[in-house]
């Protein structure tokens, strides 16, 4: 049941006069349901209790914490119906997209719960001391990863699920020790309270102390404003657009103690077609990227919206390929009428600037809030230019540039904001023979990919979802795969510490029987 209430640990609260309702973009109308914003002290009870909760939760053993991810997991699916059919009315995405992104979350979720019950993510780190050493003995030195404290999650407008309230940011954040709070989206309340409810069931069915999870609501900025500046808040995940994620790590950064700002934002993930590859197969690429680019309404974070290539027949051939077969794809809903009329205006925008020319835009009559996808070009020159044009247009968009030569397609390539993803379009080891390009493009993104498309992204441990500012506020981290559990850890040493009062990560025994870094040897042995 949704109560439109705000969860505040276990326990359901609505203190506050703002109240709101999500929407239905496939209907064009409100749904019924009226959420109440969290109030000042809704949000400091919610800290306060994170803060507490911090002090036990942190101790709990990896194996303890991975039957709480794993008991998430069975709630969210024990939601069943219900939780689809409010996916759907809220983001005016498919079925099948709705329980293919519950699949992806209770996929993380169970990831995680793997990692802690092996537990040699903490990287332990032990040189023993050497008391006899000349000229000066050996201290005993020992190191792990520990947990920072509560953690902030800003869920995001295009995934309901997999990037919000038990999305990544949160099962990662769970998983390493660290209480969440969850400033619910307002496009998909209530599928986050959904959500929530789940998380709140497992957290006392594994005897999770209360507070490690909340779920707030609201509608404008002032929620998510008073949660990063609260000073008991020690870290913030967000994903979502340049100008929200900016305003975030501006605002952490200025407190009297500063805090990192995880925030995944803005990428139009460069694509570059050599010319050997598009004299081979300039329509089959076409057809390709016309499918790439209208996936998902061309709301994915890593939708191609830059296409580079060098001035050829072949160059012509794709553009023609890629113009007549996008507008045979039926146009799609978006998330919601102000991210409809936002990739409107950003689309005409970009539309109008001085030397681009519409090739390709599904001009005949479509639904409310139905995306009419367009493809435009534009020459080198002008794109260097003109830095309107690297801007993101969030949506079915995506500009062509024709440079004049392999120089100018380098030059524009370094001159790039970072991205999440560049791409390379190859024909056999054409790739080889242009390593300068190659090169330019890996200091510009966090993601390579030959001779395929961007979207779509794979929870492995190898995936690097992230990339050089703007696509993220930090490039050593992921936001997604278990390796997105460092951004929630630090660095701990103990020195000289007595071995049983150590935790069991670190101890001569090795209880947990994991691996541990011993005087610069990998080993499960112990000291």
């Amino acid at each position: 049941m949704i109560t439109g209430k705000n969860y505040i640990g276990n326990s359901l609260s609505a203190k506050g006069k703002t109240t709101y309702k999500t929407f239905n973009p496939q209907t064009n109308t409100e749904n019924d349901i009226v959420y109440t914003e969290a109030t000042s002290d809704e949000i400091s009870e919610a800290v306060e209790l994170a803060a507490e909760a911090f002090k036990t939760y942190n101790k709990i053993s990896g194996k303890k914490k991975a039957v709480f991810l794993n008991a998430i997991a069975d709630e969210i699916l024990a939601l069943d119906d219900k939780l689809v059919k409010t996916y759907m009315s809220e983001s005016g995405l498919p079925e099948g997209r709705a329980k293919g992104e519950r699949g992806r979350t209770i996929g993380q979720l169970r990831t995680f719960a793997v990692l802690l019950e092996e537990g040699s993510w903490v990287e332990a780190r032990i040189d023993p001391a050497q008391p006899d050493r000349k000229p000066n003995p050996r201290v005993d030195l020992r190191k792990m990863s520990i947990p920072i404290g509560p953690v902030v999650v800003f869920g995001a407008s295009n995934f309901p699920l997999a990037y919000s309230t038990a999305g990544g940011d949160t099962a990662s954040a769970l998983a390493s020790g660290c209480p969440v709070i969850v400033k619910s989206h307002p496009m998909h309340a209530g599928t986050g309270e959904l959500v929530a409810s789940a998380i709140a069931k497992a957290a006392q069915k594994t005897g999770m102390p209360n507070g490690v999870f909340s779920n707030l609501n609201s509608s404008g900025i002032e929620v998510g404003q008073q949660l990063v500046e609260h000073p008991k808040v020690k870290a913030v995940g967000f994903t979502g657009s340049i100008r929200g994620g900016r305003a975030l790590f501006d605002l952490a950064a200025k407190r009297p103690e500063p805090i990192p700002v995880f925030a995944e934002m803005g990428s139009i993930n460069p694509v570059i077609l050599l010319p050997k590859a598009l004299e081979e197969k300039a329509a089959s690429w076409g057809k390709t990227y016309a499918s790439s680019i209208t996936l998902g309404t061309g709301q994915f974070c890593t939708n191609p919206g830059l296409i580079l290539g060098i001035k050829s027949d072949s160059l012509t051939k794709f553009i023609q390929t890629l113009s007549e077969e996008i507008v045979t794809i039926a146009p799609q809903c978006m998330l919601h009428p102000n991210i409809y009329k936002s990739f409107k205006n950003n689309k005409s925008k970009a539309q109008k600037q001085n030397n681009v020319k519409t090739i390709a835009n599904v001009d005949k009559a479509v639904a409310e809030n139905y995306a009419q996808q367009a493809v435009a070009t534009v020459d080198g020159k002008t794109f260097l230019e003109n830095s309107a044009l690297h801007e993101e247009v969030f949506g079915p968009f995506s500009l062509v540039v024709q440079c004049e030569d392999a120089s100018q397609l380098e030059e524009i390539i370094a001159n790039l904001e970072g991205q999440l993803t560049g791409t390379i379009i190859s024909e056999k080891n054409e790739v080889a023979q242009h390593q300068n390009i190659v090169n330019a493009l890996a200091q510009r993104v966090g993601r390579i990919i030959f001779n395929g498309v961007p979207t779509g992204v794979e929870v492995v441990p190898s995936m690097l979802h992230g990339g050089p500012y703007p696509a993220s506020t930090d490039s050593r981290f992921t936001a997604v795969g278990r390796d997105s559990i460092k951004r929630w850890v630090r660095p701990f040493s103990y020195q000289d510490w007595p071995n049983n009062l150590l935790p069991d990560e670190l101890k001569n025994e090795n209880p947990l029987n994991i691996i541990r870094l011993v005087n610069e040897k990998e080993t499960k042995e112990a000291i």
